[in-house]
């Protein structure tokens, strides 16, 4: 009971600290014009609240379940909140937005360093992890898997990718008239139809898409690697990791993109993104023998 309440307190102190990094970091990289008129600013302010509670809760429990602690885990934490909040998210960005101001995307990248960067520091601090522990180095290199089998679960990996993103971006966003209207696309009248012409437009995209598909799965490796518990328990998190964190920004209103279409694309990759993520954990965790954690290992932090 007790300690339930701890983590509850530590939970509400995170989740204000994130709201106030996300003020001061737009204000600093020059995004605090992108704010709502005044008669919408409550509404976005409790919206972005929402948002920050979400993703401290993710992040919260992944470092609490997780093995390491220090700087080594203050890194892992940086790499995935970073990685799937702004790098995999901006790089889209700068590729299919085309209207967005001069400038507009490097601000985007510096904000997120900005918010992720002392976040990461003080979700370890605050929630007891920071000092070393006799479990701190991890599984032994004798438990990574070999190259062989990195060679074909990386290709699943590449393949489910490419199948989820292209399969519910067609079925799910593309079937939003205000998504085509947004992007100046078309609706070829059905999926195959769709895939042939951007094999014969933007055949780029397919390997676009497969470079991302590698870097979700190194943004992924290290907390798989440091998370407790068995095989699905480790899968979970990361699918939590890729659909929560990564999608709940779309809640917040933008000028640059209209409310339909980030609703279309919320529905899109929230949920193409959690079974992605529960694919790459589960995959990832076969490779570095977490499914053989001893049970003394499954202890709660």
């Amino acid at each position: 009971m007790k300690t339930g309440f701890l983590i509850a307190l530590k939970i509400a102190v995170l989740t204000a600290i994130m709201f106030i990094l996300y003020g001061l970091a737009a204000g600093v990289a020059g995004l605090d014009n992108a704010s709502p008129p005044p008669d919408q600013a409550a509404n976005t302010a409790l919206i972005l609240l929402v948002v920050c509670f979400l993703n401290t809760v993710v992040l919260t429990c992944i470092v609490l379940r997780s093995r390491w602690t220090g700087w080594k885990l203050i890194a892992a934490v940086f790499v995935a909140f970073y990685g799937v909040t702004t790098v995999m998210s901006q790089i889209e960005s700068a590729v299919f937005i085309t209207q967005l101001p001069p400038g507009t995307v490097p601000r985007l990248f510096l904000m997120g360093a900005m918010i992720t960067a002392p976040f990461s520091i003080l979700l370890v601090l605050i929630l007891g992890k920071l000092r070393a522990n006799a479990d701190q180095d991890g599984r032994a290199v004798e438990d990574i898997a070999s190259a062989t089998e990195w060679s074909w679960k990386l290709a699943v990996v590449i393949i489910a990718y490419l199948i989820l993103y292209f399969s519910f971006g067609y079925f799910i966003a593309w079937q939003s008239p205000a998504v085509r209207e947004y992007y100046g696309g078309t609706d070829y009248g059905s999926f195959f139809a769709s895939m042939r012409n951007l094999v014969e437009t933007r055949a780029w995209l397919f390997g676009f898409q497969a470079v991302r598909a590698l870097m979700w799965a190194a943004i992924a490796f290290p907390l798989v690697r440091t998370l407790k518990g068995p095989r699905f328990e480790t899968a979970l998190w990361i699918a939590l990791l890729f659909s929560v964190v990564m999608n709940t920004q779309l809640l917040l209103p933008n000028p640059y993109m209209p409310e339909a279409v980030r609703y279309a694309h919320l529905i899109e990759t929230a949920s193409s993104n959690f079974i992605f993520g529960f694919l790459v954990g589960w995959l990832l965790a076969g490779s570095t023998g977490t499914e053989n954690r001893g049970v003394e290992q499954l202890e709660p932090a």
